[in-house]
């Protein structure tokens, strides 16, 4: 089924499951989202329980925190990723805080299904990447699913968890097609998975950027390159162990994500990495992403977001260091 179909699902699933599981957003109900994850679910399940909010996006997180101190598990769906910034004082100051600030005794089990990332032809605040700076503030889970198996299944670990869950959800992807496994669940949501084995370098993505590695793979193969492709999947937790082993195996670590490289969450990664495993690496980590300036009009974010022939330029790049650390 389709990614946006995957999610769709689970949500409903959830619904079903649990009588205080809620859905709230703008225009979730009878238009079903701007993209039509939510569709069907508020005929389904009624406005009592996918509720259509007002455009107040830190109103949507407020009530959330106060629904899930009282017993609910709300799920907000913030329309584009840079309609988030309303709310971010609510999410960064308030729902990260809760648990901590009562010493345990409260948990505010609230998921944010956020639709991330470009290359949907839009205009600015609607092709953000903002992980990073939610990744900064401790007390949140961040998950990007790639797939649509991963996309159900996270959602529903999502939704289950008893912390507060960002669901970066890759826009771009919302149609592409998979297989879902209603019966056999996903690896742990905040886990990195490898997807593809190989034995030169690798390339760590997630999110929308995960076929474009995987792609990017097939075509180094051509070229004599084994490449092993890790999808991270979690932001917050960060499965660094994974990763930095994949990293120790081949030698070499480049890391990709839409947003800029500048403060981007991939330098995080290459930190972690090269504390982890420096005397195995042969080549600095590299890392591939958006340029550190303002999203672009969309007849030019093709040149603002990471492509394959940029993940390969970074992948021959880190052949030019040889295992002694020098270049060759």
């Amino acid at each position: 089924m389709p990614l946006a179909k995957a999610i769709n699902r689970a949500l409903a699933d959830e619904l079903a499951a649990d009588i205080k599981t809620i859905l709230i957003g703008e225009d979730i109900g009878a238009l079903g989202g701007v993209f039509r994850v939510t569709d069907k679910l508020q005929a389904q399940f009624g406005p009592d329980r996918v509720i259509d909010s007002p455009l107040a996006e830190s109103g949507i997180i407020g009530a959330c925190i106060g629904l899930a101190m009282r017993g609910y598990r709300p799920v907000a769906e913030i329309q584009f990723d840079g309609f988030v910034f309303p709310a971010f004082n609510q999410i960064t100051t308030q729902l990260a805080k809760v648990h901590n600030r009562t010493n345990g005794a409260v948990t505010v089990p609230v998921t944010i299904r956020l639709p991330y990332g470009g290359h949907i032809g839009s205009i600015e605040h609607h092709s953000e990447s903002p992980e990073a700076l939610f990744a900064h503030t401790a007390g949140l889970r961040i998950i990007a699913p790639s797939s649509p198996h991963d996309a159900y299944w996270m959602t529903r670990q999502a939704i289950n968890s008893v912390d507060p869950v960002i669901v970066l959800e890759p826009k771009r992807r919302y149609w592409l097609k998979g297989p879902v496994d209603l019966d056999t669940p996903a690896p742990d949501a905040f886990t990195a998975q490898v997807l593809r084995e190989g034995t030169d370098v690798t390339l760590a993505t997630y999110g929308p950027l995960v076929p474009v590695a995987l792609a990017a793979a097939e075509v180094a193969a051509t070229q004599g390159r084994s490449v092993e492709v890790v999808d991270v999947r979690s932001i917050s937790p960060l499965d660094d162990e994974t990763i930095a082993r994949s990293a120790a195996k081949t030698q070499r670590l480049v890391v990709a994500h839409e947003a800029p490289t500048f403060g981007g969450f991939g330098a995080e990664i290459a930190a972690r990495v090269s504390e982890r495993a420096y005397h195995r690496l042969a080549a600095p980590v590299l890392r591939v992403g958006g340029f550190h300036m303002p999203y672009p009009p969309s007849a030019q974010e093709h040149r603002y977001l990471p492509d394959i022939d940029r993940m390969l330029e970074a992948l021959e790049r880190s052949f030019v260091y040889t295992s002694a650390g020098g270049h060759s």
